[in-house]
């Protein structure tokens, strides 16, 4: 594949196998794959098909046997686990299915950690500001236990956008939701998505969420499934 000044992200032959012996599994065969910046991605597929594993990947919070993971013109695979972490904590932000909130911190200082561990002055401004604008300024000291779901995962998203990444990473973000909460994180992190000109990419099972994405990738046995094929 020949990379794009237009990718954000650039992905040649990622091959992955985990497991020892007889447990070993090769969960990605080969992928290839480019994203332009600022567009919306949705990665599908039967659980078991690798697209978690894949989206960990391009996070980097596992490592490829082979390949090369290109985001915003840096090889990830080529960093040490510090230069990993130092680039992941500027150029992308990560929002999980079970939220991942830090139970005896209020809602302003979840969203206010990843900003003072890189040394950011205005830590608690930026994070109330994050807050305000997935519709939360009212509960600012309140603690994930006092949340509803869909609070705890508008708290999850204003963590990882206060740091102003440019690749957005959401693995399942309504998979904790009932229904109607779904529809409305959803449509803010999309919402969000456009107004800060971020690249998401996101894995679901859940089809309305797909559609709304520029982009959808099936992907099957750790392939990229052809449109064709």
């Amino acid at each position: 594949m020949k990379q794009v000044s237009t990718s954000a992200i650039f992905l040649e032959n990622l091959q992955l196998t985990l497991g020892v012996d007889a447990s070993r599994v090769h969960v990605l065969k080969g992928i290839d794959l480019e994203i332009p910046k600022g567009t919306s991605t949705g990665i599908v597929g039967p659980s078991g098909s690798g697209k978690s594993t894949l989206l960990m990947v391009i996070a980097g919070l596992e490592r490829i046997d082979e390949g090369r993971i290109i985001i915003n013109g840096t090889d990830i695979t080529t960093l040490n686990e510090d230069e990993l972490a130092s680039f992941r904590g500027n150029h992308v932000g990560i929002v999980f299915q079970s939220f991942h909130l830090i139970p005896n911190m209020t809602a302003i200082e979840n969203v206010a950690v990843p900003l003072e561990l890189s040394g950011d002055e205005k830590a608690m401004e930026k994070a109330k500001a994050e807050l305000e604008a997935v519709g939360l300024g009212h509960r600012l000291n309140h603690y994930p236990g006092q949340l509803s779901g869909g609070e705890q995962q508008r708290v999850a998203l204003a963590r990882a956008l206060a740091p102003e990444p440019t690749v957005l990473i959401a693995d399942e973000p309504t998979g904790n939701l009932d229904g109607e909460t779904g529809i409305q994180v959803a449509n803010l992190l999309f919402e969000r998505q456009r107004e800060k000109g971020l690249t998401l990419v996101l894995v679901t099972h859940d089809p309305s969420l797909a559609k709304q994405c520029d982009i959808t990738i099936p992907v099957r046995s750790g392939l990229i499934e052809m449109a064709n094929a």
